[in-house]
């Protein structure tokens, strides 16, 4: 009889099997964590450059209004309609003062202002931001209230746009433009534009719009007015009381259309250029562009606006949690430098430059270790005002 001969199979034990398997997760657990910190690195990265991003597009912004402030405008300002009531502190002036843009409404310029400066200070005048992790305003600036800053200078984007062009001036003139006229009527004034000296809608860019404000000048004086109305050709443009800026008034102590006028020559309500008017007067678009911060339209997110005139805001920068101004002036004496508001005895006419601080933070929360935080950062940069600090003397 044969015997067969048993055979053991190879084979792992228990113990080794789970030795194995801790070994596997161990290393499992280590590829899973350095995967996570890679991609958390690069999150980190990625909120960095959007931050960057952010930082750029709203300083390159805010750096080409201000350096071109002033430029086209007179020196001390643009006349606006304004009569004093004698006293030294607000409210200077019987005549309401001029509305300029803030966000969910509106506010004013100074009451005590004669005339729309180049650069207008808006301490404190945005909102105060809090930030989604309950930081209020920021680590270098707890519990801040926001600032806003108007500036004003021509228009002068276009070749062929409204920039210095004169309205009326008879054939015998150098450079005739006989079919313009200025006619006012009551309160309101009426001008029409020489199409062979200017044709205002010859395209969408340099076409005149409600809302437009147009700056007036000749020998006499000059003032700001708001266009109200258009005429099917483009080239008439009406200026009728009532406008949202409250510039186009005519009754008030200085300021006003009336200002423009030559003295005597019967001109009263309602005159036409020829009688009334000097020649040459011109006509210049003007920009007006005010920055500040919103809170209110996308919520969470702060958003920094450019809003041109009263027209509607436009966001320019996200994710901004402070934005203020200070200012530098050149008085020939003190010259006050990084001051909030226009010092007593100093005028918007005497900056010379503005000091910005952007604050942001990221768009979400990014996550290092066991920690989870928005990434944040801030900028400080000083802005010369170009148009303003250099004249031509030559």
């Amino acid at each position: 009889m044969k015997r067969l001969n048993k055979t053991t199979s190879a084979g792992f034990t228990l113990l080794e099997m789970l030795v194995s398997m801790a070994v596997t997760m161990i290393l499992l657990y280590t590829v899973v964590q350095l995967f996570m910190t890679a991609t958390n690195s690069n999150t980190v990265v990625v909120q960095a450059a959007d931050m960057t991003d952010n930082f750029r597009a709203s300083l390159n912004l805010i750096q080409q209004d201000l350096q071109q402030a002033g430029e086209g405008i007179p020196i001390g300002g643009i006349n606006i309609p304004y009569t004093s009531n004698g006293s030294t502190t607000a409210p200077c002036s019987t005549t309401p003062a001029i509305f300029r843009p803030q966000l969910g409404g509106t506010t004013t310029f100074p009451p005590c202002n004669s005339t729309l400066p180049a650069v207008e200070p808006g301490n404190e005048l945005g909102p105060p931001i809090t930030a989604p992790d309950a930081t209020a305003g920021t680590v270098q600036n707890p519990g801040s209230i926001t600032d806003e800053i108007t500036v004003l200078y021509a228009d002068n984007t276009y070749p062929n746009g409204l920039n210095g062009q004169t309205i009326y001036a008879p054939s015998t003139a150098s450079t005739p433009c006989p079919n313009g006229s200025l006619t006012l009527s009551g309160g309101t004034l009426t001008v029409k534009f020489d199409s062979s000296c200017i044709a205002l809608s010859n395209s969408a860019y340099t076409s005149a719009h409600v809302g437009d404000l147009i700056m007036l000048s000749n020998t006499n004086s000059n003032t700001i007015v708001t266009v109200t109305g258009v005429s099917a050709d483009g080239n008439t443009l009406t200026f009728a009381t009532g406008d949202p800026f409250r510039l186009n008034a005519r009754t008030e102590g200085s300021g006003t259309i009336q200002y423009l006028e030559n003295s005597g020559a019967g001109c009263t309500a309602t005159n036409a250029a020829n009688a009334c008017f000097p020649s040459p007067t011109s006509a210049t678009r003007i920009s007006m562009i005010s920055y500040y911060l919103d809170n209110v339209s996308a919520p969470p997110y702060v958003r920094l606006i450019r809003q041109v005139n009263l027209n509607p805001a436009t966001a320019v920068g996200e994710t901004l949690e402070n934005l203020q101004f200070t200012y530098n002036f050149v008085d020939g004496v003190t010259n006050p430098s990084n001051q909030a508001t226009v010092p007593t005895g100093n005028s918007e006419s005497q900056i010379r430059s503005v000091n910005v601080y952007l604050a942001a933070r990221s768009s979400y929360q990014g996550h290092l270790g066991n920690t989870h935080n928005f990434a944040r950062n801030n900028l400080m940069t000083q802005i010369s005002l170009r148009s303003m600090a250099f004249t031509q003397r030559y």
